[in-house]
């Protein structure tokens, strides 16, 4: 870490965390995207491997992307074995991750509920939490009155267009400030002697008998020996420089944020039918999200009918919530596969590899994906907790469909 004179002012953005080298000639692994997944791949890659000639590359800041832009859901109760197996080893992580960088992260683990508004909702929620339960994840269903004992200010009342019949909770789950995760992994790659470069576009792959052998960039070319593709939404953009297609959509998903208020949210509600979640994040202000704009684009803004029919939702569950003001709004890029699931693993060119599809599980898979990603990258073979999320399941048909329990943006 960069020396720092003992009661300097710190700047607006902690650049003293980690150096600002200039780029190399060439790199044993150059991983391209500088958001949680990539600082996270960087992470894993020398702590748990010993491979520390890497450099992580961003087009634009740090963290600057969908890191930035979402809502800091951190959750495991996903319905298949092998969606349930990557956000549980996920969430493990979570529990000692601030340790482990030793750097507030503010993990929150304030419970998540997905709320049932239909006989079918109930007979889908109390299925997925069997399912949690039998892969080791904690899970209950709670009757209306249970939602409300978690959650005092959900409106439960019977005469409602969507009435409450109950909800799944996990305990575990929650929140965590999200630039503070980006600070913590960037800190502790820079401490292993792993370059971040930022404002350096990848603007080409140079593959050579099927083989990538490096990148161009906007300060220049860089050789590699492996390539690691980790920019969400435009990693389809990079993977057809080396002639692959990817079965990406991408879709502008917008969030707010209310004013700040006192503690008034304990927990994050979720509600596929009325289409919102809530929480409240930790200097107080209302965070909400809901469905993605309908159009493909890579844009970070998108239509105003969005926030207002998102608005609606929040209050038709939180009437508590009709005289707060919206502070601010924004819009990430949602990169969705057919099936809802993420795409992590190798692909038909030799030492490139994959990490995207996340679509809004991205933030709260972030140090699982990034352990398995860097074990992928190092041995060149899947790790076992991401083997099913390979590309080719596209072909072969071996899907991971996760459209009910993904998240109500999809």
């Amino acid at each position: 870490m960069s020396p720092r004179t003992p009661g300097a002012e710190l700047p607006e953005h902690p650049d003293w965390l980690w150096r600002t080298p200039e780029p190399k000639r060439s790199y044993d692994v150059i991983v391209v995207g500088g958001g949680g997944h990539g600082l996270a791949t960087a992470h894993y890659l020398a702590k748990n491997h010993g491979i520390t000639n890497v450099a992580v590359l961003e087009k634009g800041w740090l963290a600057g992307g969908n890191m930035a832009r979402n809502t800091t859901i951190i959750r495991s109760n996903y319905l298949w074995d092998e969606s349930a197996g990557i956000y549980e080893h996920a969430l493990k992580l979570w529990e000692g991750l601030a340790d482990e960088l030793d750097y507030p992260i503010l993990f929150s683990q304030r419970g998540v509920l997905n709320l049932a508004h239909s006989l079918q909702d109930v007979r889908d929620s109390v299925r997925r939490v069997e399912a949690n339960r039998l892969n080791g994840v904690d899970a209950e269903w709670l009757d209306a009155d249970g939602v409300k004992d978690v959650c005092p200010i959900v409106n439960t009342s019977p005469d409602v267009r969507y009435p409450v019949l109950g909800g799944t909770y996990q305990p575990r789950a929650g929140i965590a400030k999200h630039d503070h995760v980006a600070w913590g992994l960037a800190r502790s790659a820079d401490a292993a002697g792993i370059d971040i470069i930022q404002n350096c576009e990848v603007t080409g792959l140079d593959v050579v008998g099927g083989r990538v052998v490096g990148v161009r960039t906007t300060l220049g070319p860089i050789a590699a020996g492996k390539v690691a593709l980790c920019s969400a939404g435009h990693t389809s953009v990079l993977a057809a420089m080396a002639g692959i297609e990817l079965p990406l959509q991408s879709h502008p998903l917008q969030a707010l944020v209310s004013e700040l208020l006192e503690p008034v949210h304990p927990t994050v509600v979720m509600s596929n039918a009325v289409h919102v979640y809530v929480s409240q994040a930790h200097k107080g202000e209302l965070v909400m999200g809901a469905g993605i704009d309908s159009y493909n684009a890579y844009t970070q803004r998108g239509a105003f009918h969005i926030i207002e029919e998102q608005m609606s939702a929040a209050l038709e569950l939180f009437p508590v919530f009709a005289r707060a003001h919206v502070l601010r709004t924004w819009g990430g890029i949602v990169d969705v596969s057919p099936d809802a699931s993420p795409i992590i693993g190798l692909t038909p060119v030799d030492n490139l590899y994959l990490n995207c599809g996340w679509g809004t599980g991205g933030f709260k898979a972030t140090p699982g994906v990034g352990w398995v990603y860097a074990h992928t990258i190092a041995h060149d073979t899947p790790h076992p907790l991401n083997a099913p999320f390979s590309l080719d399941r596209f072909t072969t048909g071996a899907l991971v469909d996760e459209h009910g329990a993904a998240a109500v943006a999809h």
